[in-house]
């Protein structure tokens, strides 16, 4: 949807359907029925965004098939949604037994990750609404931290050069811009903003920047307003906002019995500690106990506090909303569904109203209605 900041400045809000995945179109489709239309209810918008994800197979089909992407954009605007971002970080869904890291797979070194990133912005500029400036796809910076050589930072640059290339060509072709947003994130080659500054430095920054995870920032440790004086410095674009809010404790060793029940087989909970301990799950930390305070890559439901001890990271989040500079902003709680029992929605209609009461939280920060 579209909202006005505070001062002024108009900006796209949606939310990542990675919380409701579907691997193919009538599947697609069926999740707008069942989740997004009902969320636009709730909230009283005549248009609500929507940060699509595509799963690879059907990114490919949409991208050689102009009818299909015609009949999708035609089933979004009957429903009253709009597209103006695409989530390009899960190149497929999770499949059984799942294997955490294979959400960085393939990487920036493969043809495979460039091939469905440029699906992605060809798809994209079918879906935009014709007013809206520019599109955007966000994607995972670069690779998981292990392994990395020099070979494979070589690799990576390449494809860069050729993604940027090839969003220039369908600028070219289309006079519609994507550009792609790298979203630095724990345990990846790029963690932190100074990283993806080094990351992005000396390519095409009218194609490509960053998409600031506002939860992968807070476990970052790192400060809202420095982190975006940084990239400003750098002449590196935040492309993409993704709004999201981090689990935090004080006291792990008191919060023990709490914190275990966020430990769970589906996703990474990267945590960091104040001090600079890092442990790539959950699970690992609690075995592990570094000492406090800790952060964790679980990504929390906006409006509604954890059960105490634990608290969230929407203090951070907030002080970013305030200084980050950006038209982009997508609300991503992926994780909805592996909540503690109790704080998980048992029904369709439970998870739209809680995915409404985010986008409502967020429109109000932005617009500064709230209290």
């Amino acid at each position: 949807m579209r909202v006005r900041r505070q001062d002024g400045r108009p900006v796209h809000l949606s939310y990542c359907t990675n919380v409701h995945p579907a691997e193919d179109l009538p599947g697609i489709i069926g999740q707008l029925d069942t989740y997004a239309v009902a969320v636009r209810e709730r909230l009283g918008t005549d248009v609500l965004g929507l940060g699509l994800w595509l799963a690879a197979p059907v990114a490919a089909a949409l991208a050689d098939d102009g009818e299909t992407r015609l009949r999708l954009r035609q089933e979004l605007d009957v429903r009253g949604l709009e597209v103006v971002t695409l989530n390009g970080f899960p190149y497929e869904a999770f499949q059984a037994p799942v294997v955490k890291h294979a959400v960085y797979r393939p990487d920036w070194t493969t043809p495979e990750r460039l091939d469905y990133t440029l699906d992605l912005a060809r798809i994209l500029v079918d879906l935009m609404p014709a007013d809206a400036d520019r599109g955007s796809v966000s994607t995972l910076p670069l690779a998981w931290r292990e392994p990395w050589t020099t070979e494979s930072h070589d690799a990576a640059r390449r494809m860069l050069d050729r993604l940027a290339e090839g969003l220039a060509e369908i600028a070219w072709q289309t006079g519609r811009v994507v550009r792609v947003a790298f979203e630095p994130e724990p345990g990846c080659v790029a963690e932190t903003t100074a990283q993806a500054v080094e990351m992005l430095a000396g390519t095409d920054t009218d194609r490509l920047g960053v998409c600031l995870d506002l939860a992968h920032l807070a476990c970052a440790w790192e400060d809202p307003k420095a982190a975006v004086d940084r990239l400003a410095t750098a002449g590196i674009p935040i492309v993409k906002v993704q709004v999201s809010a981090a689990l935090e404790v004080t006291d792990p060793v008191a919060a023990r019995p709490v914190l275990e029940r966020y430990a769970e087989p589906r996703f990474l909970h990267q945590t960091r500690s104040a001090a600079g301990h890092a442990c790539d799950d959950l699970d690992l930390a609690l075995a592990e106990n570094p000492p406090g305070p800790w952060r964790i890559h679980f990504h929390v439901p906006l409006h509604t506090p954890p059960a105490p001890p634990l608290t969230a990271t929407t203090p951070l989040l907030r002080d970013a909303l305030a200084v980050v500079d950006c038209d982009h902003y997508d609300v991503e709680t992926y994780t909805w569904d592996v909540l503690p029992a109790g704080q998980r929605p048992t029904s369709p209609a439970e998870l739209a109203d809680g995915i409404a009461g985010e986008l409502a939280w967020t429109r109000d920060q932005l617009t500064g209605a709230r209290a």
